[in-house]
């Protein structure tokens, strides 16, 4: 038996073989499908979750190498959906097919969580590792600039469930 936290939430793993790879536990045995499989060679950033407050290729790691550790994905990163950088990610439209921004976000909110400098620099640094097929790449760095920045304006930001469903919220659905 193998025990993981997933977004606060104690779970005891039986019958899962130790070199799964923990984005399939995610999303195969704790249906938490949020974590997207792009390459499963941790070179696109889609299956970023975070590890003890770290960002992590979840394709990579085998679930015996995780046990006993916090893990939270994109359905953790906030449980009503207003994370500001999920707020940022809506105002400044940043997803267009949404299939990595569940990465780009988790990414981005490692980067943000030590409050670093930031600039269009340490962005492309930090955020290097992810791949958005779409090139919304421009847009993604002002989303992060404006979480970063406290933008109170986005407190009034107007979910759009259609949009970022897949995107920005607790992905459910099947990709």
């Amino acid at each position: 038996m193998i025990e993981i936290v997933v977004n606060d939430t104690r779970h005891s793993l039986d019958n899962v073989p130790e070199d799964m790879p923990l984005l399939w536990v995610l999303r195969d045995r704790l249906k938490l499908t949020g974590t997207k499989f792009g390459c499963g060679g941790g070179f696109c950033g889609a299956c970023t979750v975070h590890l003890e407050g770290e960002a992590v290729r979840s394709c990579l790691l085998p679930i015996a190498a995780v046990a006993g550790k916090h893990i939270t994905t994109i359905e953790g990163l906030s449980h009503d959906g207003r994370h500001p950088l999920q707020l940022a990610w809506v105002a400044e439209d940043v997803p267009q097919c949404g299939y990595c921004q569940s990465g780009q976000l988790m990414q981005a909110a490692s980067f943000l969580k030590d409050k670093p400098t930031v600039n269009d620099e340490t962005i492309a640094t930090a955020m290097s590792g992810n791949i958005c097929r779409c090139g919304t790449y421009s847009r993604i760095r002002k989303a992060i600039k404006r979480a970063a920045s406290g933008d109170p304006a986005l407190a009034s930001v107007t979910w759009v469930e259609p949009v970022c469903a897949s995107a920005c919220a607790s992905v459910k659905e099947e990709a």
